[in-house]
């Protein structure tokens, strides 16, 4: 507690810095999830491909991640943290240990009994709400998956408080381990008992997934000293903030979850693998925007929420433009390598077994709608953070809201002349105006984003980013016939040289500070 406090006590750049190495931790365990992640995906993907067995599997999915969203996944941790970090800036430790036992106690309740009319009403809620347009056996195999999945979803409730604790507790080690965890266990289930048991095997993989992910986390927050208590804390203040935080957001948090289910709905009428496509162009554009945003802004999170609570409005301003700078720069790039060199790079990690030609050029062909709102889904990552640590969790919401609506509106307008393609072009282009708008409203909430820093980074980042695109497209007309590994692997190589290269030559600030960084290392 106490260099908790010296630290978050010190001056901006320390601050910064602090941030900035709490970020790389992350990253790096960011990355090995998202190499897990991927594995994960090139297991399945080598044992299913795009078949109506995975198309089951993933419908299932939806239903238990919509209860965990709404009642224990971003909306709790976005009001928890928050609340948690007033606690420990105030060091009352008893009052934040009673609002984790408090929180996490109401947690189980409600999530077990969610799970449990869930699992009673699974196969009436697959066949008229979930996937409508899967035939008759097809629901029946989603239902029988899903209610197996809710079993997990108690278990993630739990975890996340405890994740949210660490976080706040500026340790960022374990937290971001946990991922890691899950996907091995879910590698394990569709290595080996896929074979055997078939899509449940993969079911089985989530269940000891989600109890690694919490256990793997128990003995940091025991060291910390908390312990549980059998306490709802209906009454603390504490408890009750988290209550009025977590209203709004779950409302937002619900209008993404109907975009997903409308997607599933729209997805599950069109042709077999429909489905697993989209699925699979999503988890590639995640990892980039996982390894890069979710890792900056997990590590930032408790940054703002300190400043915020500390009513440092210049310091939570330099703090967030900072990290838009970096994001956004890091984020272009990654944007044109995936849509350029995205049939190699799928041929690389996916295309084995099960997963042919065909499912390439599935997955190809929504990459590139997806992929174009990648820039738009890592800046909306940092900005709702910042409001959420300002306490404010309906802007962010009523945006959401907005961009939802505009999801469906577009869904149902692009589907049919690109079919599953143009459920993926609505998402972009819906999360661009989420985008716009939240940066206007948390620039006049701060009174400005230092917006010529952030011009120049997003000038720079243009220029670097054509001279990227000039560069592998030529690669690609040259080296198309070779092998993916050589057109793919070869392409990523060859495209980081030529951004960090063209940016250093730009001026771009962002690549002398990471040099700084690494000689400083």
């Amino acid at each position: 507690m106490g260099a908790y406090r010296n630290t978050m006590a010190s001056t901006s750049p320390s601050r910064a810095g602090q941030m900035a190495r709490a970020a790389g931790t992350v990253m790096v365990f960011f990355v090995a999830s998202r190499v897990a992640g991927l594995a994960r995906e090139v297991i399945i993907g080598a044992r299913f491909g795009t078949s109506a067995e995975l198309d089951a599997y993933l419908a299932a999915f939806r239903l238990p991640d919509i209860l965990f969203q709404l009642v224990a996944g971003g909306a709790l941790a976005s009001a928890f943290l928050p609340t948690f970090s007033g606690y420990l800036v105030r060091n009352d430790r008893a009052g934040a240990d009673r609002l984790a036992s408090g929180v996490i106690n109401l947690l189980f309740l409600a999530l077990s009994i969610l799970a449990a009319l869930a699992a009673l009403l699974a196969p009436l809620l697959v066949r008229l709400v979930i996937a409508p347009g899967f035939p008759p056996e097809q629901q029946a195999l989603t239902a029988n998956l899903m209610r197996g999945m809710l079993l997990s979803t108690v278990v993630f409730g739990i975890s996340g408080v405890v994740m949210a604790m660490l976080n706040a507790y500026q340790h960022f080690l374990l937290p971001a381990l946990a991922p890691v965890v899950y996907n091995l266990a879910i590698i394990a289930g569709a290595w080996f008992l896929a074979p055997r048991w078939g899509v449940r095997g993969l079911v089985m993989g989530v269940i000891v997934g989600a109890a690694g992910h919490l256990l793997v986390q128990i003995p940091e927050v025991a060291r910390r000293g908390w312990r549980w208590s059998p306490v709802l804390g209906l009454r603390e203040a504490g408890v009750r903030e988290v209550g009025r935080l977590m209203g709004p957001r779950v409302l937002g948090l619900a209008a993404v979850q109907l975009n997903f289910l409308v997607n599933t709905i729209l997805a599950s009428g069109l042709a077999v693998g429909s489905l697993a496509a989209l699925n699979y162009a999503w988890l590639l554009m995640l990892l980039p925007q996982g390894i890069v945003a979710q890792a900056i802004a997990t590590a930032a999170f408790p940054t703002f929420a300190t400043l915020a609570a500390r009513n440092d409005r210049a310091a939570l301003r330099a703090v967030l433009a900072s990290t838009l700078r970096g994001v956004t720069f890091l984020a272009m790039p990654a944007t044109v390598g995936l849509i350029i060199l995205r049939e190699p790079l799928i041929r690389l990690l996916l295309q084995r077994g099960a997963f042919d030609e065909r499912s390439t050029a599935a997955v190809a062909y929504v990459l590139t709608f997806f992929a174009a709102g990648l820039v738009a889904h890592s800046v909306v990552e940092i900005v709702a953070r910042a409001f959420y640590a300002l306490h404010d969790t309906r802007t962010p919401v009523l945006v959401g809201l907005a961009a939802m609506l505009g999801n469906v509106f577009l869904s149902l307008l692009l589907i049919r002349p690109l079919g599953y393609g143009g459920l993926a072009l609505a998402n972009t282009l819906a999360t661009t105006g989420e985008m716009a708008v939240l940066l206007w409203l948390i620039r006049g909430r701060l009174a400005g984003l230092e917006e010529r820093r952030l011009g120049a980074t997003v000038l720079r980042g243009v220029l670097a980013s054509g001279a990227l695109a000039l560069v592998l497209a030529g690669w690609m007309n040259r080296m198309g016939g070779e092998s993916a590994l050589i057109v793919g692997a070869g392409g990523l190589a060859l495209g980081a040289l030529v951004y960090g290269g063209t940016a250093f030559v730009v001026g771009a600030e962002e690549v002398k500070e990471a040099l700084r960084l690494v000689r400083r290392k």
